[in-house]
């Protein structure tokens, strides 16, 4: 790592939430997003740093601290603010982990095969999250208090999960099947999903640290979306505009994460849903650089390093492809650097850190 790696960028949400809203122009310096860091990936940088060294484990919010000084140290201008409790059961198949920084407990897959819901009696008798149980604002509760003044809470979770959650409750296939056979059915858990997305955001919106929320609801695969695009027209679109609707009320740009190829209904996400920015990039679906070029002018882009590459590539060219990816995409604003995807415990953690640091020098070198 280069010298200037080391602790020697300073967050300024301001300036991070003016890119994020495609104001000022080119910003002064590369900003930094990330959907999430497994706990792996956090836990080997804080190792190798010493970031949580001055941090006690067993204080009652350990968590959040270390959350925060680790996106101070890396760089970022946020950190990522979500509900707790506000969550769901669904069926989970598990399976070993075989990640270099494996994590103990395995991983769990959805099970495309079934879900806990099936009918009209299932429905009634799924116990559904709330919202308003107590407790679940504890993390913005602390940030608001506590939170460096020159950072700012993007808020993740327990909304927004329209497409994924359907065919999690489901079961994809059974999901694929009840569209044709029980459009009610899924009509009323779309309804019942939207109302608590929406209480749950209003919960959000009421801490003045959250000053951009970030909906995660994957809607493609490699070659389309998972469901008909009219289908998402009908259960899933008109949710998120509500929640968009909702932010923009606030003040706050509304950020989608979707992985998948979405050609398909990119005009509804842009003109009707009215997304500010949009999230998840794999070079086998859409490239990020290419992307800029199309929307660039209408929609912010996050992220865009694939996943895959920064697996197997080496470092030199894991930089180069920074660079050209901010040649491409930083002037004007309206970009932030990151994986396409997420910072999965598999990625190997010098090749995360290389990305990071050549966007700190880009950002050097602009300055001279």
């Amino acid at each position: 790592m280069s010298e200037y790696f080391d602790d020697a960028v300073r967050p300024n949400a301001q300036a991070f939430i003016d890119c994020l809203t495609r104001q000022g122009g080119t910003p002064q310096r590369v900003h930094h997003c990330e959907l999430f860091l497994d706990d792996e990936m956090k836990e080997a940088v804080a190792a190798r740093f010493g970031v949580w060294d001055n941090i006690a484990a067993d204080t009652p919010f350990a968590d959040l601290e270390r959350e925060q000084a680790l996106q101070r140290f890396m760089g970022y201008d946020y950190v990522r603010g979500c509900l707790e409790k506000v969550d769901h059961h669904f069926n989970r198949v598990e399976a070993e982990d075989t990640a270099d920084l494996r994590r103990s407990g395995g991983r769990a897959y959805q099970d495309e095969h079934s879900g806990p819901i099936s009918d009209k009696a299932s429905f009634d008798a799924y116990i559904w999250p709330d919202p308003d149980v107590l407790g679940v604002t504890r993390q913005l509760e602390w940030y608001e208090k506590y939170l460096a003044a020159d950072m700012c809470i993007v808020a993740q979770g327990g909304f927004g999960h329209f497409c994924e959650h359907l065919s999690w409750l489901f079961g994809y296939e059974p999901l694929c099947y009840a569209l044709f056979d029980n459009r009610n059915l899924v009509a009323a858990v779309s309804e019942k999903l939207l109302d608590i997305s929406k209480r749950a955001l209003e919960h959000v919106l009421s801490f003045d640290c959250v000053k951009a929320v970030w909906a995660s609801d994957d809607m493609g695969f490699r070659s389309g979306t998972l469901i008909g695009p009219n289908d998402l027209r009908e259960f899933v679109l008109p949710a998120h505009k509500a929640l968009a609707e909702m932010a923009h009320d606030a003040g706050r740009p509304y950020l989608l994460h979707s992985c998948g190829k979405l050609d398909a209904i990119m005009p509804d996400l842009l003109e009707d849903v009215g997304i500010d920015a949009l999230h998840s990039f794999e070079d086998t679906i859409k490239d990020v650089r290419e992307t800029k070029k199309r929307y660039g002018d209408r929609l912010t882009l996050l992220g865009g390093i694939d996943v895959d590459f920064l697996c197997r590539a080496p470092e030199q060219a894991i930089r180069q492809r920074v660079r050209e990816t901010l040649e491409a995409c930083h002037v004007g604003g309206g970009y932030c650097l990151g994986t396409g995807n997420s910072v999965a415990n598999y990625v190997p953690l010098d090749s995360y850190l290389a990305m990071v640091d050549e966007g700190n020098l880009w950002s050097q070198q602009e300055a001279r």
